[in-house]
């Protein structure tokens, strides 16, 4: 499928997770079954994840880790689900399970978009107070999609690429009756919420975003500034020592799947390096992801069997021509810019990819800011959204 396939979408209907108790006593008995590596000393976090951090978090899930508890705090929210079928021969593409919340008026759309390893998990803490306006805010209608191959969502044709699942975005809001509306995401939802802006930009009122991506650039290296070359030497320097999953995710994504889909500890290892290394660890926020929450998006992810489909994202984003990269989003941008995510671009950057209308560095917070600072990340939507709501007459609750 290319991003030019006509999507249709089935009739949206309510839909509730729900896990059969056999699948988690299934969960159980092989987490207690866990064959350890051998580790002769102790590396810690410097070779991977910290084997003693993993034991514990082990020992919890196999016990007292009640997943049915933490499901029903998930399917609290309004979760809906919907058949995307291709246009031209009916085939099927993905069954999309996604939150719809709706606000009281007066109200605008806000479109959230997750990347990996996470899901709708990433926003799961924000959805309410979004939809409730407070003294002198905007109200959103909230929704968030699980990509194909994420989560709850299943894909039922090859893997998408942020390109195509920006057409499934725009082609669900259109579905649900939104004309005009806000987006945000961050990791690859950053780059969907990008593609959204730059293809459909007359219904788009304005983007956030909490990254730039890694820097795609084919021109003369001279004519970027001094401040750009550097970030192209550290992005560079991270792929180098930090970028081997997504080497592999592009390259043979299948055969680290088989262990994955095997092994839950496995899966959990492969996914908690990523909530640690990727998270704010400063003092203020040490314990900003919870066990239970880490494992929340672990359980997920295993018991929809999801970590081959994701990884396999990479492999068809890896496609994408080097000129779709280059084009500058047009649509009023904005930045919120944690300081624990992965790579800080400078202001030339951002002003030489988008049209950027604010761009703030909270004090806290990281990749998973929606779930470690959501008191943050919330009011760095609206301090971004309310304005340019506002001016589209959408009034305010003053």
């Amino acid at each position: 499928m290319t991003a030019s396939t006509r999507i249709i979408l089935g009739d949206p209907h309510p839909w509730t997770p729900s896990t059969p108790p056999d699948d988690i006593a299934d969960l159980r008995a092989r987490v207690r079954r866990t064959r350890w590596p051998a580790l002769a000393d102790a590396p810690g976090w410097s070779e991977g994840t910290d084997s003693d951090v993993l034991r514990d978090l082990a020992e919890r899930w196999g016990s007292a880790y009640d997943w049915t508890a933490r499901e029903e705090r998930i399917a609290r929210h309004p979760w809906h689900e919907v058949a995307a079928r291709r246009a031209a021969d009916g085939g099927a593409v993905a069954r999309i399970r996604f939150i719809h919340a709706r606000a009281t008026s007066p109200r605008a759309a806000l479109l959230l978009c997750h990347g990996w390893p996470d899901s709708a998990w990433r926003y799961l803490e924000v959805v309410d107070a979004l939809t409730s306006a407070g003294e002198d805010g905007v109200a959103f209608d909230v929704v968030v999609p699980e990509m194909p191959g994420f989560g709850y969502s299943t894909l039922e044709a090859s893997p998408l690429n942020s390109m195509e699942v920006a057409e499934l975005w725009a082609a669900l809001m259109r579905r649900l009756g939104y004309d005009r509306y806000v987006v945000a995401g961050g990791d690859i939802g950053s780059a969907v919420g990008r593609f959204i802006a730059l293809n459909h930009p007359a219904h788009v009122i304005a983007v956030h975003r909490m990254d730039a991506g890694i820097p795609v650039y084919t021109g003369d290296p001279a004519a970027l500034s001094a401040a750009e070359r550097a970030w192209m030497r550290r992005a560079a320097e991270w792929s180098a020592q930090e970028g081997a999953y997504a080497a592999l995710h592009r390259t043979k994504p299948v055969t680290l799947g088989a262990a994955l889909a095997d092994s839950p500890v496995g899966l959990a290892a492969w996914i908690v390096e990523k909530l640690h290394a990727w998270s704010d660890r400063s003092e203020a926020t040490t314990s900003a992801l919870s066990a239970d929450a880490m494992l929340d998006l672990v359980t997920t992810t295993w018991l929809t069997n999801s970590a081959t489909p994701a990884m396999r994202m990479y492999r068809a984003n890896a496609a994408i021509p080097a000129w779709e990269h280059a084009r500058r989003v047009e649509v009023p941008s904005g930045f919120s810019l944690f300081p624990g995510d992965l790579l800080t671009p400078p202001p030339e950057w951002l002003d030489r990819v988008a049209n950027v209308a604010r761009v703030t560095r909270p004090e806290r917070g990281g990749h998973f800011a929606p779930r470690e600072t959501p008191e943050l990340y919330v009011r760095e939507l609206r301090a971004f959204f309310e304005p340019w709501v506002r001016a589209e007459g959408v009034p305010s609750n003053a």
